[in-house]
């Protein structure tokens, strides 16, 4: 038994640097992804297993990796330019927009997971993947209006400005987001019950 929390640290590190990885990947993967000015994000699936199956502290740590990855990927210009854009005209918004909202909706995803999964894993999962991009979309929404507001509005063409940020720059790529999650949402399932069951495994060794 004494063994066994060293054991669990080690795996839940090996676990968080995993699914950091992938986050990586998908991550710089996603920036060839586009429907618009923004790249689809498909990192959402990682963060909302690691968040699942290591608690809501993991999930705001995945987040903040995949804020930090898109982060550097503007400053690289992985992304095709948007975040080197925006880090330009306003560097703080740009670094708040990038970090908080991957923090908050893999901290937040994490929270409603726990608050379902012993009712409904399949439940928790769906409920978990709709609540991260939802976040994730919604907090770059509002970022955009905040610190970019005068540039929406040269970008919206006389169009409303919150129509424009949320149906003209982020919407379909909300859709592709959220539909994505809610299809890979059985498989996430499966994935997190045995990564669950592996970690659990070791309190008894």
């Amino acid at each position: 038994m004494s063994n066994s929390t060293p054991r669990k640290g080690l795996k839940r590190q090996v676990g968080l640097s995993l699914f950091s990885a992938i986050i990586v990947v998908l991550t710089v993967l996603g920036n060839f992804v586009r429907f618009g000015p923004v790249p689809i994000t498909l990192s959402l699936a990682p963060i909302i297993i690691g968040t699942a199956v290591y608690g809501s502290s993991a999930g705001a740590l995945l987040g903040g990796v995949f804020g930090l990855v898109v982060l550097l990927g503007g400053i690289f210009g992985w992304d095709g330019g948007t975040v080197m854009l925006l880090l330009g005209l306003n560097p703080i918004g740009c670094i708040l927009i990038c970090i908080g909202k991957g923090i908050l909706a893999g901290y937040l995803s994490g929270l409603a997971y726990r608050a379902i999964e012993k009712k409904s894993p399949l439940a928790a999962v769906v409920t978990a993947g709709i609540v991260c991009p939802v976040v994730n979309t919604g907090l770059f929404i509002l970022g955009m209006l905040v610190f970019y507001g005068s540039t929406l509005q040269s970008w919206a063409g006389g169009q409303n400005v919150i129509y424009y940020a949320i149906f003209g720059l982020a919407g379909i790529n909300f859709v592709v987001e959220l539909l994505v999650n809610l299809v890979l949402s059985s498989g996430i399932t499966t994935v997190i019950k045995y990564a669950a069951s592996r970690r659990l495994s070791l309190i008894h060794i």
